[in-house]
Order: structure tokens, then sequence, then C-alpha cells
């Protein structure tokens, strides 16, 4: 198991456990579909598309 994995792994738990929220900022995009509920697109600096995270992987309104 990679560090990276057992990171997550905290952060999901200490989310389930405490109800917290993860900002988490990165280009994966198989990170943000296995844990994100909600996602933002940034390009060029600005938040172009933000909301429920599986519909912005699967039907993304910009062509970034």
């Amino acid at each position: 198991v990679t560090v990276q994995a057992q990171i997550l792994e905290l952060l999901a738990e200490l989310q389930r456990e405490m109800g917290m929220s993860v900002v988490m900022i990165t280009h994966n995009l198989n990170l943000v579909a296995q844990y994100a509920n909600r996602a933002a697109v940034m390009y060029a600096g600005r938040i172009i598309e933000e909301g429920n995270a599986t519909r912005l992987l699967e039907d993304p309104k910009h062509p970034y």
C-alpha cells in the first residue's frame, strides 16, 4: 500500500468519524472519481465549473 493510499484512507476515515470536509487539490481525475462528492474545475486561475463530481467527470460543460 502506498503512502498516498494510506493518507487518503486516513482522511476518508477522519471525514466519516468527524463529519468534516476535505479540500483536495489534484490533477488526478481517478482520485476525484474515487473520493469526491463535489468538485470544482479551474482553468487559467478561475473556477469555470463546479458541482457533482461524477457529473463533472462524465459530462463536462467546458472544453478544458
